[in-house]
This record gives C-alpha cells, sequence and structure tokens, in this order.
C-alpha cells in the first residue's frame, strides 16, 4: 500500500483523534468516582489526563517510581551519537498542574477485593477503578544466562535510560573492526521493529567512526514488521556492514555468558566486541501483583473497555496487554489509555462504553534524513483488536525526497506525542 499525500496530516493529527476518544457525549458523570493510574508512560500519563479532561470532578491518581520519564521513542538516536539523552527527559509538572494526583512511588502492592493499592513507602490508595500501564518486564528464564548483572556487560537497552548510555559508550570504545551482535527475541515484544532500526543508526554510527566494523543481528524471528524497507535501507546505505542470521538459519539466541560476552544460539555461538542482548518479554511486574497476567505472562483485556478479563475494575493499556494485532508502541499505548478513559467515564455514569477505535503509527529513522513508516487501524473483533481496512506503509520504491520528509514527520511526531501526554 503506498502512503497517501496527507500522510503527514494524518500522522500529526493522531494525538488530537485519540484525544477525542476521551471526551464521549457525556462529559460530565452524573457522580464523581476514584480512579488510580499505576505507570506513567505514554499509555497511563495519556490516560491520567484524559480522565481529568473528560471530568474535573473525577479524582485521578497517578502512581510512577520515577520523577522523570525517559522515552523508548528515539532512544536508538541517543545510541548512535545523533542524540541527547536530555531530549528523552519528560516530568510530570504539568500533569500535577492540572489537577491530578502524582504520586512518585512505586506500586507495591493491589488488594483487588478492597481495591487499594499500597505504594513503597506505605500509602495506601484506595478506588472505584484501577488502570495498570506497567510496560514490560523482561522473561530472565527464558534466557539462561541473562540477568540484571549480566546487562551491565550484555546491555539491552529495551528500558531507556542508563542502559541506552551504557550501550552508547560501548560502541564509542570498540576498535575500528569490532563487530557489534544485537540479540532479538521473538514476538511479542515492544516495538517489534526497534530492534531493526537500531541496527541501522548503529551501523550509521559505524559508517562514519568506524568503517571495518559490522553489525550482526541475531534473530528469533524468520520475517519482521517492514522487512522490504529495512533491507532495501541496509543495501542502499550500509552495503554489508549488517548482516542477519534468521530463526531458520540458527538465529535464536538460546543462552548467554556474560563473562566471555558469549552469545549461544542453535547453531553456534559468538563472541561480539559488543553484544546488545535484547531479552524476552512480558508484562511488568504488578501485572502479576494484581493477578491481570495469564499464563503466557500477557494480559487479557475486554477490547472494548481494556477492563480485565481476570479481575473486574482493573484496565490495562499499553504493552502489558494481549491485544491481537495491535502493536506494543508509545502510539498504540497513547491511544489506548485515551480510550480507556473514555470508558471508566462511561462505567462509572452507567452508561455503555463506546466502540473505540485505535490508530497507531510507527515511525523507523535508519538514518539521518531517511525515514519510513507504518500506520494503522484498530477495532474490537471478538476477545481482540484487529486492523480494519485503511492502513498505510511507506512505499518500498520511494524517492529520498519522501524519505527525507517521513523522517522529518516522524520528529514532528515525537513532540506532538510527548506535548500531548506530559503537557
Amino acid at each position: 500500500m503506498n502512503a497517501p499525500v496527507t500522510r503527514r496530516n494524518a500522522a500529526l493529527s493522531i494525538a488530537a483523534a485519540a484525544t477525542s476518544l476521551a471526551a464521549p457525549s457525556i462529559l460530565r458523570a452524573q457522580s464523581a468516582g476514584r480512579v488510580v493510574v499505576v505507570g506513567g508512560g505514554f499509555g497511563g500519563a495519556a490516560c491520567a489526563r484524559a480522565l481529568k479532561r473528560a471530568d474535573a470532578r473525577l479524582q485521578v491518581t497517578l502512581i510512577e517510581p520515577n520523577k522523570t520519564y525517559i522515552s523508548c521513542p528515539f532512544s536508538n538516536e541517543v545510541i548512535a551519537g545523533l542524540r541527547e539523552i536530555e531530549a528523552q527527559q519528560f516530568g510530570y509538572d504539568k500533569l500535577a498542574a492540572g489537577g491530578i494526583g502524582v504520586v512518585i512511588q512505586a506500586a507495591t502492592g493491589i488488594d483487588t477485593q478492597t481495591r487499594r493499592v499500597t505504594t513503597g513507602d506505605g500509602s495506601t490508595f484506595g478506588y472505584d477503578r484501577l488502570v495498570l500501564s506497567p510496560g514490560i518486564d523482561f522473561h530472565l528464564e527464558a534466557l539462561p544466562g541473562y540477568d540484571d548483572a549480566a546487562s551491565e556487560t550484555m546491555p539491552h537497552a529495551w528500558k531507556a535510560g542508563a542502559q541506552t548510555l551504557l550501550l552508547r559508550r560501548q560502541l564509542e570504545t570498540m576498535a575500528d573492526g569490532g563487530t557489534v551482535a544485537i540479540a532479538i527475541p521473538a514476538n511479542p515484544s515492544r516495538c517489534p521493529p526497534a530492534p531493526y532500526e537500531r541496527a541501522s543508526l548503529i551501523a550509521h554510527y559505524l559508517t562514519s567512526r568506524k568503517p571495518r566494523s559490522k553489525v550482526l543481528i541475531l534473530d528469533a524471528k524468520d520475517a519482521f514488521s517492514q522487512q522490504r524497507l529495512f533491507e532495501k535501507a541496509w543495501k542502499e546505505l550500509y552495503g554489508d556492514m549488517i548482516e542477519r542470521v534468521a530463526l531458520s538459519q540458527g538465529g535464536r539466541v538460546t543462552s548467554v555468558d556474560p563473562t566471555t560476552r558469549t552469545i549461544v544460539t542453535e547453531f553456534g555461538n559468538y563472541t561480539p566486541d559488543v553484544a546488545n542482548v535484547i531479552p524476552p518479554q512480558r508484562a511488568g511486574r504488578i501485572a502479576g501483583i494484581a493477578g491481570v497476567a495469564d499464563a503466557t505472562g500477557w494480559c487479557p483485556i475486554d477490547p472494548g473497555t481494556f477492563e480485565s478479563k481476570l479481575v473486574p475494575n482493573v484496565h490495562v493499556v499499553g504493552d502489558a496487554c494481549l491485544g491481537g494485532s495491535i502493536p506494543k508502541s508509545a502510539s498504540a499505548a497513547s491511544a489506548q489509555g485515551k480510550a480507556c478513559a473514555s470508558a471508566i467515564v462511561n462505567l462509572l455514569a452507567g452508561r455503555a462504553p463506546d466502540m473505540p477505535r485505535l490508530t497507531g503509527v510507527c515511525y523507523n529513522v535508519v538514518a539521518p534524513g531517511y525515514g519510513f513508516s507504518l500506520a494503522g487501524h484498530y477495532q474490537p473483533r471478538g476477545d481482540i483488536f484487529a486492523e480494519v481496512e485503511g492502513g498505510t506503509t511507506s512505499p518500498v520504491d520511494a524517492p529520498r525526497e519522501l524519505r527525507a520528509r517521513e523522517a522529518a514527520e516522524a520528529e514532528r511526531w515525537f513532540q506532538a506525542i510527548t506535548t500531548d501526554t506530559f503537557g
């Protein structure tokens, strides 16, 4: 499918379109209620703001362990030296100024019978409806040898912050002629195209700084999102610098040894100079504490309301969801948070929620001035979200002018979604 001429306007209007979901025809519920939101990323913060905008009388509390949120979108540019980490940092002052109670503590316990959330300092917060937006944690049992200590040698950089900077330093200190290996897990995982964007931007860095080096992708998948676009860009921009070993070629990583920086696959071992190991993932820890994660490690939901199928009065948005075909991305999390807010306002008012229609867009920047994108529309179909007609992806054989426009649009999208989410 070719990208329409109006892609830029459509992409920039996503935040506004999703906001409209949070303002149903009933802008004021008949009675106020208490809503606690756990997790202040793109899903949780967007949900909290949408709730307060929909009904100013709602008592909305956002519980988040970190005073500063560090965005994963665009963090690959930090790794490649194209951006500083400060550009990824956002606070919660504007949410607090909008009447949201912001609690900088970790949620450590949830009693779904009494409807109370406990935080690390011993405080408790009652709720009528609870929203969990916990993001992802790592399923370390699925990757023998990998743990928090191993991440200091073989960084994942899949949660932006210190790990992002550690991987950047390792690239900076690697000798020219070295190998950077990126171990990519099977789906479901956070932002499936992002590891391939990372490989691209690392190759960009190496091309200009350490041109005799190479990037090796060890992949637990045979096919991946926007594969033709990535592979065309790699050939055009980086020649043979990037090598990918797919699942059927023995690319799935089965264990690691951080003491020797060895990555073990089904067909052989690799000892790269820099090892970026992205482990298998599951819903964030608080989802398990709340009892909303099933045997898959993810959270089944009612796609019409985002209410957990396992625990009543608890809703789950963002990466932690079992969402069907909707991707685990910042754009999707934001749209989910706003749609969830709309559903909660209706539920508290005793009215049937509206049927959500979500839009998600994913930009990939593989070099300065070279980007492409994928946009999709999603609606509930049975127990999950299914993609409906109208999605678009960048054409494979596009001129460089279009690639440059989409790279610029990606930056504008980031500015729009972060302003919409954090103020």
